[in-house]
């Protein structure tokens, strides 16, 4: 009976001992609860793991992983996550946080490689993150720690005051651990610690101030009872600097159940940097909600700031509140989407139009990232991720600028001093910036394609086009670029200048315009002509075609078009085949000197082409008969249609948005536009004009934006009177022979002038005959200008 006895009671004193071990084990992971609740996170997670270590289960290594995430260790929350997903109790939204917390710590490939191979689809999983972005879009910029500013704490958010001190937060000094109290009802302890912050277990936060010669010092907060002092926002023009604080406050009216919260005040700021006097905002709740993380844009007179104030759209949300020159606040205004999510938006900050802020609610590279958006009007818009390597894997927030361009950014990434560090960021690249306009000077926006090369370092840079359709791309500091953009049927361009070296701006601008390839424009024209029946190059047809080989040496990208005829005695079928042979007689000819039959392009036409009303049975002389027995000559620039050439060397100045001036340009050096002449008191043409005159008509009809411009003048001998009609009647003769031949009257000019444009001034001199014969003329010229001359002028024909 004694050992039954015995026996009972050892059994009794283990069954108390085990349920009292359980009850203990529960009451610290509902102690740890509790400071959860209380964000005394850093002491909750050694409860955790304390209880996690007494006895391991997936309910409080889920929670431990929840605590590490609230207090942005990732190292330790990728840890917890992969233990957490080891049982088998584990649910979707764990494999979702195992996979955020793994891209937060650098270890993404290695899990996806991992949950791959257990047969989970990890796209799914990435599709239903909503905060997942791909990592690997980098902005090149380049991150330094501010060592002279950093310390083995937490330092971020900086600004500068007009005297060029600058103001951060830190909580650098001593750190102080918290032990867990026995078990008690009372666990909940809301009030503030006096030893230092229960969130971090480090001391307060508080502003320090770098004056110009680089020495540090606290600023102290003239609030009295402030325990975190932060968020300094400077406003230059009133002299005043904004700031949070958390305030000691241990009940209100009696209650001593409070949470006492974050405000905003702001404090004049004197020469020296210290502050004068206080003023809260009227929005403040220390009890009800935060108040914080404040920036006042000044040219807009509005405070930014964050709070979870009711009415929100998720946790902290980015209000702003307009004021006068009173400091007489609007009621706050919630920014809204597309800012503000059911995550946290913080850290406001605006720049000329670009407006910054941290979240956690928007797709993002680590824990908290820093984003960039467009405000005009006071409306925000185009949210976007400012990528890596501003935004990590850690958290990243309180982005600055400064008047004098240094950029600062906050963040508790991998290799830093303390908790958090601030960060200098400085464009590595330099922007480059290109508009490509047609030939009406409008951006081009369909396809072209731009190669753009780094000589320097041997490789090509990435190009894209910003949303008004230019050219961008970012460069290597201190190198020289290439640069070739190509659009079928238009010449490429080509530019050796671009470099960054010894450039002090941010951006290399660049306007390149398209100009589409002339393809077939004539240049000149000439004809050559057969004796009856025949092919061979006559005596007086070699002098063109000389003149031609010669051209086509010089330009390479002349070729020759050769459009051969025949009069009309014979049969058609003769004379097709005799202007084939005439066509290729020139190309024979042309071949000694080294012009390649590629380059000369023949058309043969018969008798179905004539230039007159000499056709079959008609009785002609033989002078209008040898007007049809002819071959063509023009030379085209830019032949193939199906080719892309490059600008001539010889043309790189001009403008082919005006072909016009390219054929103004040859001519100018061909000098072959004929002057026709006339006989005394005469305005009949000669035979031999009217051959200059098919040329002239031939160049027209191929050159349809050329006019012809025509000038009449007459020798001096005889009344002013008669020689201006004489002029006239000259004039008119020429142009009615290129109607006839096809030229419309609106693309010809006339002008006279009697005897007033001599060539020899026959009343000074003692004139020859062939001196007056100079005088007696009809000038023409092909442009697209009009005359400059005064005087009286024929009205065009339309």
């Amino acid at each position: 009976m004694k050992k039954t006895l015995t026996i009972l009671s050892i059994s009794a004193t283990l069954f108390l001992g085990i349920v009292g071990g359980a009850e203990a084990q529960k009451s610290k992971v509902r102690y740890a609860d509790e400071q959860m609740t209380l964000m005394n996170y850093q002491h909750a997670i050694e409860i955790y793991e304390a209880a996690y270590a007494k006895k391991p289960n997936y309910a409080t290594a889920k929670k431990t992983a929840e605590a590490y995430d609230q207090v942005r260790n990732y190292d330790k929350s990728y840890e917890w996550w992969k233990n957490t997903v080891g049982y088998e109790d584990a649910e979707t939204s764990d494999f979702l946080n195992y996979l955020s917390a793994a891209q937060k710590s650098a270890h993404l490939d290695e899990v996806e490689s991992e949950l791959t191979a257990k047969g989970v689809n990890v796209d799914s999983l990435q599709t239903s993150l909503e905060t997942f972005i791909n990592t690997k879009t980098k902005k090149k910029v380049k991150l330094e720690n501010a060592e002279e500013l950093n310390s083995d704490g937490s330092d971020f958010v900086l600004t500068e005051d007009a005297n060029g001190n600058k103001y951060f937060v830190s909580d650098r000094g001593a750190t102080f651990t918290q032990k867990m109290p026995g078990i008690r009802i009372d666990g909940r302890n809301k009030f503030f610690s006096e030893e230092g912050n229960d969130y971090t277990g480090r001391q307060y936060f508080s502003v320090y101030k770098q004056n110009e010669d680089g020495e540090i010092s606290e600023i102290i907060s003239n609030i009295p009872g402030t325990y975190n002092f932060s968020d300094p926002s400077y406003a230059k023009e009133a002299g005043v600097l904004f700031y949070s604080v958390t305030r000691d406050i241990k009940k209100v009216k009696k209650d001593r159940d409070i949470t006492v919260q974050p405000e905003i005040y702001y404090s004049n700021v004197t020469p020296e940097g210290t502050l004068e006097g206080f003023m809260p905002v009227p929005f403040n709740d220390s009890i009800g909600y935060s108040v914080m993380n404040p920036f006042v844009d000044e040219s807009a007179k509005r405070l930014y700031f964050a709070s979870d104030m009711p009415g929100g759209m998720g946790g902290y949300d980015i209000y702003y509140s307009e004021y006068d020159d009173e400091m007489n606040f609007s009621t706050p205004v919630n920014l809204g989407a597309p800012v503000n999510t059911e995550g946290n938006e913080t850290h406001p900050f605006q720049k000329d139009k670009q407006f910054y802020f941290s979240s956690t609610g928007h797709p993002r590279v680590g824990g908290m990232d820093v984003y960039v958006a467009d405000i005009s009007g006071g409306m925000v818009s185009n949210v976007q991720n400012m990528g890596m390597p501003i935004n990590s894997i850690a958290d990243d927030f309180g982005y600055r600028e400064l008047e004098d361009g240094e950029i600062y950014l906050a963040s508790n990434r991998k290799g830093g001093m303390g908790l958090d560090d601030l960060y200098t960021i400085e464009e590595m690249y330099k922007q480059f910036l290109a508009r490509v306009i047609d030939c009406e000077g409008l951006v081009i926006t369909d396809s072209y394609m731009a190669t753009l090369r780094d000589n320097t370092q041997n490789g090509n840079v990435q190009t894209q086009r910003n949303g008004k359709g230019e050219l961008s791309a970012e460069l290597e500091p201190e190198s020289d670029f290439s640069l070739k953009i190509t659009k079928p049927g238009y010449f490429p361009i080509t530019d050796e200048s671009i470099t960054t070296k010894g450039f002090e701006g941010d951006t290399v601008k660049r306007e390149y315009k398209l100009s589409p390839i002339p393809y077939q424009l004539p240049v000149f024209v000439d004809i050559v002509y057969y004796d009856l029946d025949k092919y061979v190059i006559r005596e007086d047809a070699k002098e063109a075609l000389d003149k031609i080989a010669d051209i086509m040496k010089k330009y390479s990208f002349l070729d020759l078009l050769v459009a051969s005829h025949t009069d009309s005695r014979a049969s058609d079928e003769y004379n097709i085949t005799l202007s084939n042979n005439r066509a290729t007689a020139v190309t024979e000819y042309l071949a000694q000197y080294n012009i390649s039959a590629d380059r000369v392009r023949l058309e043969w036409f018969g008798e179905s082409q004539l230039v007159n009303d000499c056709g079959n049975g008609v009785p002609c002389s033989e002078a209008n008969h040898q007007l049809n027995r002819r071959s063509e000559l023009v030379l085209e620039a830019f032949p193939d249609p199906t080719k892309q050439y490059e600008i001539p060397e010889e043309l790189k100045d001009q403008d082919f948005c005006n072909p016009e001036d390219i054929f103004e340009l040859l001519q100018d050096e061909i000098n072959d536009i004929p002057t026709i002449y006339f006989d005394f008191d005469k305005s009949m043409l000669r035979s031999v004009h009217k051959k200059e005159l098919e040329r002239v008509a031939i160049m027209l009809k191929r050159m349809p934006n050329l006019m012809l411009y025509i000038e009449g003048h007459t020798d001096q001998r005889g009344s002013e009177e008669y020689n201006q009609t004489l002029s006239e009647r000259r004039a008119d003769v020429v142009k009615d022979y290129l109607t006839n031949r096809g030229v419309p009257g609106e693309r010809m000019e006339e002008k006279w002038f009697g005897k007033t444009h001599p060539i020899n001034d026959c009343n000074e001199l003692t004139c020859t005959d062939a001196m007056h014969q100079l005088n007696r003329r009809t000038e023409l010229r092909v442009g697209k200008s009009s005359f400059t001359y005064t005087g009286r002028q024929k009205k065009v024909d339309t």
